[in-house]
């Protein structure tokens, strides 16, 4: 990535340079960058008011209940780390998710993904990793936080208009990266 934006920028350079417009590329490249920063300080404060919320459902016992919740289904997709350390982080993954946190979701997935990958005797991502990692990718959002921070950083008049169609478009591409993992475990016949 790295590689993609230094040839981007050097490009920018080179054609602004030969074209004589050095000083709209220059006033570009600053006008770019107080928008991301003016942006970045405009989401911090939805970002930590969510992150508040998300840390009150946990002392109040919420989080704790929406993981239990959600423990009986997500045995069916996961079963060989129902009986596991691995199926607490998994809850609190997509616990975190569903709050639209992908950021609060981090560490638990990252918890998560270290345990199921000691289940491999080979070193190679099981089945049940991949299917956490396509969840956890696409995944079922009810409160769109961060889409809904952007959006009121961009100064939407209704940040969270955008529900219904997060509610759909979620599903549908969790339902079709689930439908997806459990094809090409089929395909591949691998059983780990």
């Amino acid at each position: 990535m790295v590689w993609i934006w230094t040839i981007m920028v050097i490009s920018a350079c080179v054609f602004g340079t030969l074209s004589g417009n050095m000083e709209a590329v220059s006033a570009a490249a600053l006008e770019g960058a107080q928008s991301a920063a003016t942006l970045m300080i405009s989401m911090t404060g939805a970002l930590c008011l969510w992150s508040g919320v998300i840390k009150i459902m946990e002392k109040a016992g919420l989080l704790r209940g929406l993981v239990r919740m959600l423990r009986r289904p997500l045995a069916l997709l996961f079963p060989e780390a129902s009986s596991g350390r691995a199926m607490e982080p998994i809850a609190a993954n997509i616990s975190a998710n569903l709050m639209g946190l992908g950021n609060a979701a981090t560490p638990a997935g990252i918890k998560a993904a270290k345990l199921l990958m000691k289940t491999s005797p080979d070193g190679i991502a099981t089945d049940e990793l991949c299917l956490f990692v396509v969840m956890n990718t696409a995944s079922l959002q009810l409160l769109p936080t961060t889409a809904a921070a952007v959006r009121a950083a961009a100064g939407a008049a209704a940040p969270f208009d955008i529900v219904p169609a997060v509610w759909i478009t979620s599903a549908a591409s969790l339902f079709c990266g689930i439908c997806a993992a459990r094809l090409l475990r089929r395909i591949t016949g691998r059983k780990r």
